[in-house]
C-alpha cells in the first residue's frame, strides 16, 4: 500500500521550499493539487516532472476514489495552494480518508502563516486558538467572535482583502479595541505587519486597499474577562434550573450574560436546546434572532 505524503509549500518566497519536499515531490507517483496552476510554477521551478491531479474543495469528494486507487499502488503527495495542507482547505478529508483505509500518513513540515505571523506578532504565544477563515457573512462572524470573547489565549484568523475592514470592525465592536497584527505578503517582497490597537488597524486599512490574503493575530480576552467567564456546562446547569422555575428564555439568557460574562445571544441559543419553547417564546427567539 502506498504512502500519503502531506508536503509543506512556501506560502510565497520559493526558498523555503524543503530539500525534503523537493526529494518526496520527485519520488511519488502522483501530486494531488489543491491548485494546478500554482502547483506547475513550484514544480517547474524545482524541475519536478511528477503528474499532477487537481483536488479542491469543490471536486474533494468525487476525487477521494481516484486518489485512494492511485494509493493501492504507489506514493501520493498532496500540497496546497500554499503552506500546509489540512489547515483551512480541503486535505482534511483526504487525509481521514487516507488513514480509514489502512495507509500511512506521513508529514513533510513546511511553512505556516498563521504560525509565522504569530510568531512575529509581538503578541503572546503560549496560548493560541486558530480560527482558520473567518466566517464571509457578517452574523456569522459575530457569532464565532462572541464564541471566543472570553479565551485568553492569543486568536489567529485569516482574511480576504475585500473583507478585511468590515472584519476588524466587527473584531472591534465584538471583541473591544485589543492589540493586533495584521500580516499580509508574508515571506514575500512587500512583506508587512501592522501592530497596533484594533481600531487604529481600521484606520490604517481605509486608507489604504487591501491586497492579498491577511493574518490577523488577535490579543486574547482581558485576564478579568477570562477569569470571570463561567465554563458552558456551568451555564447550562444554571439554565436549567431557572428554566424549570418558569423563568423565560430571554430572561434566564439577559441574566446569566451579566452573571456568567457571555454573550446573551449565546446563552439564548443554549437555552434553545434545554426545552421546547412555547408560543409566546417563539415570538421572543424571532426577537432576539433580529
Amino acid at each position: 500500500m502506498g504512502i500519503l505524503y502531506v508536503v509543506g509549500t512556501p506560502i510565497g518566497n520559493l526558498e523555503d521550499m524543503t530539500f525534503r519536499a523537493v526529494r518526496v515531490l520527485r519520488e511519488v507517483d502522483l501530486i494531488a493539487a489543491e491548485d494546478t496552476r500554482t502547483a506547475r510554477v513550484l514544480l517547474s521551478h524545482f524541475d519536478i516532472h511528477t503528474p499532477v491531479t487537481s483536488y479542491f474543495e469543490h471536486n474533494k469528494l468525487t476525487k477521494l476514489d481516484r486518489i485512494l486507487s492511485a494509493l493501492m499502488e504507489g506514493d501520493v503527495a498532496l500540497i496546497s495552494e500554499a503552506g500546509m495542507p489540512g489547515l483551512s482547505d480541503p486535505g482534511y478529508e483526504l487525509i481521514r480518508a487516507a488513514l480509514a483505509a489502512g495507509h500511512q500518513v506521513v508529514p513533510i513540515p513546511g511553512p505556516v502563516a498563521a504560525v509565522t505571523a504569530l510568531v512575529i506578532s509581538g503578541l503572546p504565544t503560549d496560548r493560541f486558538l486558530f480560527l482558520g477563515f473567518l466566517p464571509r457573512r457578517q452574523a456569522q462572524r459575530r457569532r464565532l467572535l462572541r464564541s471566543v470573547a472570553t479565551e485568553p489565549g492569543t486568536l489567529v484568523a485569516y482574511e480576504a482583502p475585500h473583507r478585511l475592514v468590515s472584519a476588524l470592525r466587527d473584531i472591534a465592536e465584538v471583541l473591544g479595541d485589543r492589540p493586533v497584527a495584521v500580516a499580509e505578503e508574508l515571506t514575500k517582497r512587500y512583506e508587512s505587519v501592522f501592530r497596533g490597537r484594533v481600531t487604529e488597524a481600521i484606520a490604517h486599512f481605509e486608507a489604504e486597499r487591501p491586497r492579498g490574503e491577511y493574518t490577523l493575530v488577535i490579543g486574547g480576552a482581558p485576564r478579568e474577562a477570562a477569569e470571570q467567564a463561567w465554563p458552558i456546562e456551568r451555564v447550562e446547569a444554571a439554565l436549567t434550573i431557572l428554566l424549570n422555575e418558569g423563568v423565560s428564555r430571554a430572561t434566564a439568557a439577559r441574566a446569566l450574560s451579566k452573571l456568567t460574562g457571555r454573550p446573551r445571544r449565546e446563552i439564548y441559543r443554549l437555552a434553545l436546546n434545554i426545552a421546547s419553547p412555547s408560543p409566546e417564546e417563539t415570538s421572543s427567539q424571532m426577537e432576539e434572532e433580529r
